[in-house]
């Protein structure tokens, strides 16, 4: 397929600051994982690592990857059309979905979070240092889900500058705290892991008032409440329709990662931190992948708005070959540094989690590419409105192959976590192989219009 310029340069315009935004987001984790892998070790570095997953996978599943989802396609398809009224009452109804279910959430997360750790096998010592670590980012989640709402509609409206200035705002805020906090700098009090906790909560509250404040007064969309009093139910069926199936793609992927997370942690924490060192990276790796896919939402739900589907095609194809071709640097770095990169991350004298993490990375290197052919196709559909075919490659990739390897490998017989990182290899060459032929399917049956 030949790459238009004018194309290109449309796809990488909204691209580059949704790739900076999301590179940004997942530093904050990458800081925290770092800093206290410096600090305690690998028993510091599993506390943090067990907590960031349980909470920001169902973050993710119900706002991030969820109602967010569904917010960006309409917003974009009513922008497309013309119809800014009716984009700014799909945004106000997703942001009021967004604080009840943040609210119920992050209290969840307050007040059980020693039983869900139990719940996913972690031994004794790494709950008490987990368990006030979670309680206190509940409340930073909250705040981070509201602004992720959004920031939603930013970009549907086609802003994705915006939140790539809050992420960059999070993030100087959390690595002052962060080393202040941690190790116990210039009169601060040493904390530890708590302290990680504490400075990522305060960091997301200063991110959510800055957005609030620049849709308050800058924006050219709003959330306005005087829709709620006019409360239309089908608006609201709309939203679900998007959100729901998008929220459980991310939930098909995400609850197997996170069930395989708690088998891993059987295994010990030096296997465990291994795991998560190399996940923490591969997640930097894998945000161009979710920036172009971003773009790639919003572009094609601009162009299906207007019904002009062969430019939706064009950005769709382009967005592929941009995001899987940047992903494709990342493998080549995974593969001729891996040690380098996982020394960031954790003390020398960590000789078995250096090795261990160092293997893993070179195998993640290459699922690289079929991860961001995964994430860009899934998310040109969404921009057309189809979120059930990403749903179902995701289960099927999961639940069907991924998750019954894991179990008798992991579980039955307790092979190293190198074999996790062999099955995960194969689940996303599948999953981008299959969804690249449904994409390509489905998006050939869009009528042509001149």
């Amino acid at each position: 397929m030949r790459l238009h310029k004018e194309t290109v340069e449309d796809v990488l315009k909204l691209a580059l600051p949704a790739i900076g935004e999301m590179v940004l987001y997942m530093m904050i984790g990458v800081f925290d994982t770092m800093m206290v892998g410096k600090y305690g070790g690998n028993l510091a570095v599993s506390s943090v690592g067990l907590s960031t997953e349980i909470i920001y996978t169902f973050a993710n599943i119900l706002i991030a990857v969820g109602v967010s989802v569904g917010i960006t396609s309409l917003v974009a398809r009513k922008i497309g059309s013309k119809n800014y009224e009716l984009a700014e009452e799909y945004a106000t109804l997703g942001f009021c979905a967004t604080m009840i279910i943040s609210l119920l959430f992050s209290l969840f997360i307050l007040l059980f979070s020693s039983s869900i750790l139990r719940l996913a096998g972690a031994e004794e010592n790494v709950i008490n240092m987990a368990s006030p670590y979670m309680k206190i980012a509940s409340i930073g989640i909250f705040f981070n889900m509201l602004m992720n709402s959004l920031n939603a509609m930013l970009r549907g409206f086609g802003n994705t500058k915006t939140p790539l200035f809050a992420s960059a705002m999070i993030n100087v805020i959390n690595i002052c705290l962060d080393f202040l906090l941690i190790f116990g700098k210039f009169g601060f009090p040493e904390l530890g892991v708590r302290g990680a906790a504490i400075a990522t909560s305060i960091a997301q509250v200063s991110g959510f008032g800055f957005i609030c404040y620049y849709v308050a007064y800058k924006s050219k969309i709003k959330i306005n409440f005087k829709y709620i009093r006019d409360f239309k139910f089908q608006m609201l069926k709309d939203l679900l329709k998007l959100s729901v199936p998008s929220s459980m793609q991310e939930a098909a992927f995400s609850i197997s990662r996170l069930i395989s997370n708690f088998l891993i942690i059987s295994l010990g924490t030096i296997q465990f931190a291994a795991n998560q060192i190399t996940t923490t990276i591969e997640s930097i790796s894998f945000m161009p992948g979710w920036g172009v896919a971003i773009a790639a939402t919003t572009l094609v739900g601009h162009k299906v708005g207007e019904k002009n589907y062969e430019k939706a095609k064009d950005y769709a194809h382009t967005s592929i070959v941009l995001g899987s071709g940047i992903m494709l640097v990342c493998s080549f770095l995974f593969i001729i540094m891996p040690k380098l990169l996982i020394n960031l991350f954790i003390t020398s004298s960590e000789v078995d989690v250096i090795n261990l993490g160092s293997i893993c990375l070179m195998i993640a290197a290459i699922e690289q590419p079929f991860m961001g052919i995964s994430m860009i196709a899934g998310g040109a559909l969404k921009g057309a409105g189809n979120v059930k075919t990403p749903f179902i490659v995701s289960f099927i990739s999961s639940w069907v192959l991924r998750l019954p390897f894991m179990i008798y490998f992991v579980y039955f017989l307790k092979l190293s976590v190198i074999y996790v990182w062999m099955i995960t290899t194969i689940q996303w060459i599948f999953d981008g192989l299959l969804i690249y032929y449904l994409f390509k399917k489905y998006f050939n049956k869009l009528k042509t219009t001149v």
